[in-house]
């Protein structure tokens, strides 16, 4: 596609940055070749539906809307997912985060224990999320189905913990709740604060 709207983000930090918690071998297969892949399956299917519409050719339109939907939310949840973790991450949400979260599950703890849960949950792959729920002004944890499916339109998730196999099987094999102890290793909770903050406003 000549003009592919879709691109790559950059990493706000190295590639072995997030090490031991993230290896650095296991942030360069993941970024640059899986969310690679979502940023080019978007592109592509953007250019098979223009190419559909030239041509009032729409016999395959069911599989196309539903590529665009699994490559564009693959792109876009893997964008926040690097986005929510930092090197300096791990600890306690500030203030402002963690009165919502107290509000709205109790505890730090009980969001943990519920986002655990839903992870460990997940029947083949899929994502956790920390979701801003405008319509009633609360935070709510999604279990999400492979990238698309399970979520709750209107949403907006402000951390992401990816449990497709890809995301963490390299260094934790099925080890599921490894993985999820150390994704809290890493959690960035001040840039979770920060996208709150916007969607409340």
């Amino acid at each position: 596609m000549a003009n592919s709207p879709y691109t790559l983000p950059s990493l706000p930090y190295g590639l072995a940055d997030l090490a031991p918690a993230y290896s650095e071998e296991l942030l360069e297969l993941h970024y640059s070749k899986h969310h690679q892949a979502y940023v080019n399956g978007a592109n592509a299917t953007l250019q098979k539906l223009a190419d559909a519409r030239a041509d009032n050719a729409y016999e395959h339109i069911n599989g196309l809307q539903k590529n665009l939907a699994f490559h564009l939310s693959g792109h876009v949840l893997h964008s926040l997912f690097w986005q929510s973790m930092t090197a300096q991450g791990g600890g306690e949400p500030s203030a402002v985060l963690q009165a919502q979260i107290k509000a709205d599950f109790g505890s730090v703890d009980d969001l943990r224990n519920q986002v655990a849960a839903a992870a460990k949950g997940l029947q083949g792959s899929g994502w956790v999320c920390l979701s801003w729920d405008g319509l009633s002004e609360k935070l709510i944890v999604q279990q999400i189905q492979d990238h698309q499916s399970n979520a709750a339109h209107g949403a907006q998730s402000i951390l992401a913990l990816d449990m497709w196999e890809h995301a963490y099987y390299l260094q934790y094999q099925n080890a599921k709740a490894k993985w999820i102890e150390a994704y809290w290793d890493l959690a960035d909770w001040a840039g979770a604060e920060d996208r709150l903050k916007l969607l409340k406003g």
